[in-house]
């Protein structure tokens, strides 16, 4: 049998070296929270396939919904002949997302088509071709997604990029606030856009705004409320689509079905995919029927998009997520991971921020002068492989550690795993320097 380390191996062989790989992990076998390694060795999720798992793995009336569809249809594509799994995920999404009188969905594979599609009917909708997106996002790498994202390390060399695209800062107060109180902080950067209509791109010719309510790669940092509010009332005044981008926060991570329904304001389009197919790649677009139905027959959707097994391992999935309460679950995750955190964070100077929504919940770690603790995250990443707790870091510099754990995840193993990160968090921080040690909580390595 293969070795952990023989698969590695075998990767480094065959494997494009472009394609991420931010842990040493391997994984045989998962149930639940936890994987099971080559080895033979138990590892706690804490990264739920980056956000994908909120049912967790194995989740057995998911599996039992891939087995029945797979013996019954496998492929035909939507274009060439209507199948009921495509029309019923439709039908259900709508019911969940409503946006406005009447709503319409596309069914898609991956977060990127979702978001290339959505900038699609929005372009054809408005007959315009700008889109304006903001810092530290993160919507996918194909090339009009690459463009929109901000993170050049996800697109070095692979230029030139999609045209008509521009960037504001996102209006992150803890991190633009510049001291002001967060009404005026938010009151500028709406000023900010609306100067950006004069200084950089007319809002004639702005097709959509796309924003992640809460970022996911850009470090869990959620917008203001009365920013959104503000979003909305402009792009209504400019005739501009607004699109939500709900990948990553979508389908009860944040407490909710979607990270929006916390701040009362509805989008034009959003795009969702992720924990939507419990670990089946599909992903949705969902818009106002009337903008949706703009787009031209022919322009939107592909060969495998809302495939037949992976629309049944959706419906399967939404229906464990209401059978299990997992809004009401994730909303007791959070609270129990940022009670913990903010208790590390009151002895432990290298933690600058805990932060989140629901159970999208981070750790910001910086050096004692500020800059991003960027190595010392990297090591805590390593560290807590090593200790059976699989965590990933996020942010433009790769300082923050994100909690994605399965919303499923019993108690007393959500506590073995923060145990083990504290730990690690406190022993990688006192080898730092001193500045940055504290005394090690319950379950630090001696």
């Amino acid at each position: 049998m293969a070795s952990s380390e023989s698969l590695r191996t075998r990767r480094a062989a065959v494997v494009a070296k472009a394609v991420p790989q931010v842990t040493t992990a391997t994984v045989a076998s998962a149930r639940d929270a936890m994987l099971v390694d080559l080895d033979g060795r138990t590892v706690i999720d804490f990264a739920g396939g980056i956000g994908v798992m909120n049912v967790g793995h194995g989740n057995k009336a998911v599996v039992a919904a891939i087995q029945d569809q797979a013996d019954r249809l496998l492929h035909t594509c939507i274009h060439v002949a209507t199948y009921e799994p495509y029309v019923a995920l439709c039908e259900k999404l709508v019911e969940l997302f409503p946006h406005g009188r009447k709503t319409k969905a596309l069914l898609l594979n991956s977060g990127a088509e979702a978001v290339e599609n959505a900038i699609k009917i929005a372009r054809q909708a408005t007959a315009r071709p700008a889109v304006l997106c903001f810092s530290e996002g993160f919507h996918g790498r194909t090339l009009l997604c690459a463009s929109l994202t901000s993170k050049t390390g996800y697109k070095r060399g692979c230029g030139p990029f999609a045209p008509e695209i521009y960037r504001l800062p996102f209006p992150s107060h803890e991190r633009f606030g510049d001291g002001l109180e967060l009404d005026a902080f938010v009151q500028r950067e709406l000023d900010r856009l609306q100067e950006a209509f004069t200084t950089t791109v007319s809002a004639l010719d702005v097709a959509a705004i796309i924003i992640e309510v809460i970022q996911g790669e850009g470090g869990f940092v959620t917008a203001p409320a009365a920013y959104l509010r503000g979003l909305r009332k402009i792009c209504d005044e400019h005739g501009i689509m607004l699109i939500f981008d709900e990948v990553q926060s979508g389908f009860c991570r944040t407490g909710r079905w979607a990270a929006y329904q916390h701040f009362d304001v509805l989008p034009d389009l959003s795009t969702w995919a992720k924990s939507m197919g419990g670990g089946m790649p599909i992903s949705a677009v969902l818009g106002r029927a009337e903008v949706v139905d703009m787009a031209a027959p022919g322009t939107l959707g592909g060969t495998f998009g809302g495939n037949p097994v992976s629309c049944a391992a959706a419906l399967a999935t939404i229906s464990e997520m209401e059978r299990l309460s997992l809004n009401d679950r994730a909303e007791h995750i959070g609270r129990r991971i940022r009670e913990r955190f903010e208790a590390l964070q009151r002895k432990l100077p290298a933690i600058s921020d805990v932060r989140g929504l629901g159970a999208m919940m981070a750790v910001e770690l910086r050096t004692p002068r500020g800059a991003p603790a960027t190595d010392l995250v990297r090591e805590v990443v390593s560290a807590c492989v090593e200790r059976g707790v699989l965590v990933i870091a996020a942010g433009p510099y790769a300082n923050i550690l994100r909690i994605l754990c399965p919303l499923v995840i019993e108690d007393e193993l959500l506590d073995k795993g923060l145990d083990i990160v504290e730990g690690e968090l406190v022993r990688c921080a006192a080898t730092a320097g001193p500045t940055h040690s504290a005394a090690a909580p319950t379950g630090a390595r001696s």
